[in-house]
């Protein structure tokens, strides 16, 4: 099948939030919106049935996101614990962080989960923790010495390989599966939305529907897929995205900010984007056009949210248009708060 080819009538359901009239309006343009890439999995659930964790540990290292000229280090391992946890090496005394959706501190620019102190906290978890959904790895501790995670040159694909490297173990517990007890959208407030569909009986996967919608360079771009390793190794790569201005700002100006600005930002390791044009190369090019932004949004960033509600693995399929970290964090509080989650087999 050809991308352009590719439908889905999908229902709104009951709405969580927003007004129904702007959501209606928002799916209008979403449904008109051609599919630029369609990868579905083909064969039998693509994850192994019992739950899983490291062989062993595993370290990656970046310049800081917010610093930049300090190094940041990343351990990821097995987890004593069911869950992902992030551990604050330099805060011996404080108990690791939860990585759940009660502990979401901000996501104002970024996820921030804290635990316990202020200062026990760990910003833009979102492409670290996405690869709890990403590779249905249940079980992980990640240790880090600040608050501050490493940027990488080739996105997030040094803990992909880390991983790989390391390998991946079951445990004699059979995984557990959720999904949503009903269709449910959560309507945004600039024409955007996130709908949740309940999975199909004995489907175990996970689909996305992401589609972005940019006053730049970058455009608009929608790519269908189901969550595999295969598909998420690609998300793994593509960078974050930052205005141009943005970039110069935190060069200059926000140097005064540390704490705040990403003075990590190189043109290496994020994609910056002008009003015509890409300052740098961007990647996953596509018949000839990046799709490195869509992708990063589809993986980096929504499977973290859906990272963070709880220990089952999640089924079904998402939709999501021109969302971002705060809609995708409100939406995945909303069906853990309110028992929107059912079990699942």
């Amino acid at each position: 099948m050809h991308p352009s080819d590719y439908h889905a009538e999908y229902p709104v359901g009951r709405l969580l939030a927003g007004d129904a009239a702007e959501v209606e309006a928002a799916r209008k343009r979403f449904d008109a919106q051609p599919v630029d890439l369609f990868m579905p999995n083909e064969g039998p659930y693509p994850f192994p049935m019992h739950r899983t964790t490291l062989r062993g540990t595993t370290s990656v290292s970046g310049p800081g996101t917010f610093r930049g000229k300090e190094r940041s280090t990343l351990t990821l391992g097995p987890s004593r614990d069911p869950g992902w946890w992030i551990d604050r090496a330099d805060m011996p005394e404080q108990f690791p962080i939860a990585v759940d959706v009660r502990n979401v501190w901000t996501t104002a620019r970024n996820i921030v989960l804290r635990a316990g102190s202020p200062h026990n906290y760990l910003r833009m978890v979102e492409h670290i923790v996405a690869f709890r959904a990403g590779l249905a790895l249940d079980d992980v501790e990640v240790s880090v010495a600040s608050g501050d995670p490493p940027l990488f040159d080739r996105g997030n694909l040094d803990i992909y390989e880390a991983i790989e490297k390391v390998g991946v173990t079951e445990s004699d517990r059979p995984a557990t599966f959720v999904t949503v007890d009903q269709p449910l959208t959560f309507g945004g407030s600039r024409g955007d939305f996130l709908t949740f569909l309940p999975a199909a009986p004995g489907s175990l996967g996970l689909r996305v529907d992401c589609a972005i919608d940019w006053k730049s360079v970058i455009g608009r771009q929608r790519i269908v897929f189901d969550v595999t390793p295969e598909t998420f190794r690609i998300g793994s790569e593509a960078r974050t995205n930052a205005p141009l201005k943005e970039y110069w700002y935190a060069r200059t100006v926000g140097k005064l900010f540390a704490e705040t600005r990403n003075l990590g930002y190189t043109k290496q390791n994020i994609l910056i984007h002008g009003r015509r044009r890409y300052l740098n190369a961007p990647r996953l090019l596509y018949g000839g056009r990046s799709l490195e932004p869509v992708w990063h949004r589809a993986t980096l960033d929504l499977l973290a949210a859906v990272s963070l509600m709880g220990p089952h693995r999640f089924a079904g399929t998402i939709v999501s248009f021109r969302a971002g970290h705060t809609q995708d964090v409100l939406m995945c509080s909303k069906l853990v708060l309110h028992r929107h989650l059912v079990p699942h087999s």
